[in-house]
């Protein structure tokens, strides 16, 4: 999960040219701050629990990140597109919550965790055979994109061509080599990618392009990818995106499933929001809830950025409420 972190750091208005989701950050020291805006009410204590539950982000605070095969141009051949589409048909975010279980909680290599969710999903039936040929697919520096490698690779090598995973490191490392057609095929997300290119071509000061809406989103993605020789698939349902979790002790005790219920019934002074420093500034974290949502915690816990410390704060009753990443394999680990 380490790497995975550096999907969502950043403002939506001003993403860096890493492509990176905003919210969250490099892990902080423990400690309370001032919340950015008062909280009244009684708010919701912490509850201690050892199983969290993501709460529904029903007024689409965050943008759509759902992964989504990217292509070098050259290399986009209909079976080679067709045989990543089926990947992104089998998909979806409590399966990929699942695969990186078995990665990150039942330290199973990608290969295995790919190989074993390919196999049960019958994930090469029905795959067209292509013309053949090399591809090499890159994958990042983090667990769940070495995962999503090596099911584009079993789904490629299925389609008659002699596949291999490179994993390459970040976002600015492997981009320029899939433009370049050093690798062919590097698994991506949509609303990150959509940002990254859109700076890249536009500038650093381009008005973001991203939104809620994929279908938006992957039309602005490609037209960017167009003008740098990458072309996109199919987007999965499955999506890695920042999140907010509570226990389900919690969720049970004040009866919330959704943003909207946390809002409505936990806005006040026992509230501890937890996430990482720059939380309370963000326009996908503390600041969004504030804007969108109307939510106000009692105070701000900083710790890190969808990590093991605010998951222990969460789970020991320390926080009432966390930021997480919605795809982390320890949401279903209890």
């Amino acid at each position: 999960m380490h790497a995975r972190t550096r999907l969502a750091v950043g403002a939506a208005a001003a993403l860096t040219a890493a492509g990176l989701l905003t919210g969250c950050g490099d892990a902080g020291s423990s400690g309370t701050e001032a919340p950015q805006q008062a909280a009244s009410g009684a708010g919701c204590a912490p509850v201690a629990g050892d199983q969290l539950v993501v709460l529904e982000d029903d007024k689409k605070l965050q943008n759509s990140d759902n992964i989504i095969p990217a292509v070098n141009v050259d290399a986009a051949q209909p079976q080679v597109i067709a045989a990543l589409d089926k990947v992104s048909a089998a998909l979806d975010t409590p399966k990929l919550i699942q695969l990186n279980k078995a990665v990150d909680v039942d330290r199973k290599t990608p290969k295995a965790a790919a190989e074993e969710f390919a196999s049960a999903a019958g994930l090469t039936s029905g795959i067209a055979k292509g013309p053949g040929g090399e591809i090499v697919v890159g994958a990042g520096n983090f667990s769940e994109s070495e995962t999503l490698a090596e099911l584009y690779r079993i789904a490629l090598t299925a389609a008659g061509y002699q596949v291999r995973v490179q994993q390459i490191g970040n976002r600015e490392l492997y981009e320029p080599a899939l433009e370049k057609g050093e690798i062919q095929v590097v698994p991506e997300y949509a609303a990150t990618m959509a940002e990254f290119l859109n700076t890249k071509v536009n500038g650093q000061g381009a008005a973001p392009v991203s939104s809620p809406d994929l279908e938006k989103t992957v039309a602005a993605l490609k037209a960017t990818g167009d003008k740098v020789g990458i072309t996109f698939g199919t987007p999965s349902a499955a999506q890695d995106q920042n999140a907010f979790a509570v226990t389900t002790a919690f969720a049970d005790k004040y009866g919330v499933r959704t943003l909207s219920d946390l809002a409505a019934k936990c806005s006040g002074q026992a509230t501890v929001l937890a996430g990482p420093p720059e939380c309370p500034q963000r326009p996908k974290c503390q600041a969004g809830l504030v804007e969108v949502y109307r939510f106000t915690a009692g105070s701000f816990s900083s710790l890190d950025a969808g990590g093991p410390q605010t998951k222990n704060a969460l789970k020991t009753g320390s926080a009432s409420v966390g930021l997480v990443l919605s795809s982390d394999g320890a949401l279903a680990a209890s």
